[in-house]
């Protein structure tokens, strides 16, 4: 179950918690858990089916990577977007770390009521690889626990993100839906690889992560290959009736 850091934790100015098997993001009417932002999820879409979802979007070849960085996604983790979480005053990676890793000690924020935690350590249950790795804040060990974008940058960039607005852009790299805490060798392994080329090693999270793929890919009007489709196809029909995923999912911790 969620639970929230109370306001008197959190006035309690160099106070550290643990908050035990839950993220501490606040989950109670009008905090960061409201309703999905105007204007991002795709009109007309039923987000109960991941594969009549991914028969919506436009197949394409690949286009050419040429001007792409990561600068055109905006500033890496950036509070400064409007999806959820924005404007929170905590970076996009702080964000999605209090939400996927369990047994977590913060550091309270003084005067900060919602959300209060910056994440000091925690238990991190990698979906992508089906094992059990201890995150500890520090210079050499945060990077051991990096933020994956289910939908790589730079394969966005080749099917329609340079067709996108920099402030649409901005959005895509920190939309907790197209972001999952992972380990470094799948997060290197995958690096810019669309489905046809790179899967989960752990066959059992394949569905839903091939859904949220096709979850982003309708939000943020990106395009599939031919191969990158079939590969999906493939995937989602092990799986029937495989749920796209919504805001609603994308605030809980992935697993």
């Amino acid at each position: 179950m969620r639970q929230r850091v109370t306001g008197v934790a959190a006035v309690a100015a160099a106070f550290v918690v643990t908050v035990s098997g839950c993220s501490v993001l606040p989950a109670d009417g009008g905090s960061v858990f409201a309703a999905p932002v105007s204007g991002t999820s795709a009109p007309g879409v039923q987000v109960d089916e991941a594969l009549s979802a991914l028969d919506q979007l436009a197949v394409k070849g690949r286009a050419p990577k040429t001007g792409y960085a990561r600068s055109e996604f905006g500033v890496a983790w950036t509070d400064t977007n409007t999806v959820m979480w924005g404007g929170n005053s905590l970076s996009t990676r702080e964000d999605i770390l209090s939400r996927d890793l369990v047994d977590v000690t913060c550091k309270v924020r003084s005067g900060v009521v919602s959300p209060p935690c910056v994440v000091q350590s925690g238990v991190l249950h990698d979906p992508y690889t089906g094992t059990t790795v201890n995150f500890v804040r520090g210079e050499t060990t945060s990077p051991l626990v990096p933020i994956e974008h289910v939908v790589a940058l730079g394969d966005s960039w080749q099917k329609g993100a340079q067709q996108l607005s920099a402030a649409e852009r901005i959005d895509l790299a920190n939309d907790p839906l197209n972001l999952i805490a992972t380990t470094q060798a799948p997060n290197s392994a995958k690096s810019d690889s669309d489905a046809a080329s790179w899967l989960p090693p752990n066959k059992a999270f394949r569905c839903a992560y091939v859904a949220r793929q096709v979850a982003v890919k309708l939000r943020y009007r990106l395009w599939v290959t031919q191969a990158e489709k079939d590969a999906i196809a493939t995937v989602l029909s092990t799986c029937p009736g495989q749920a796209l995923p919504a805001d609603a999912e994308a605030a809980g911790r992935v697993s």
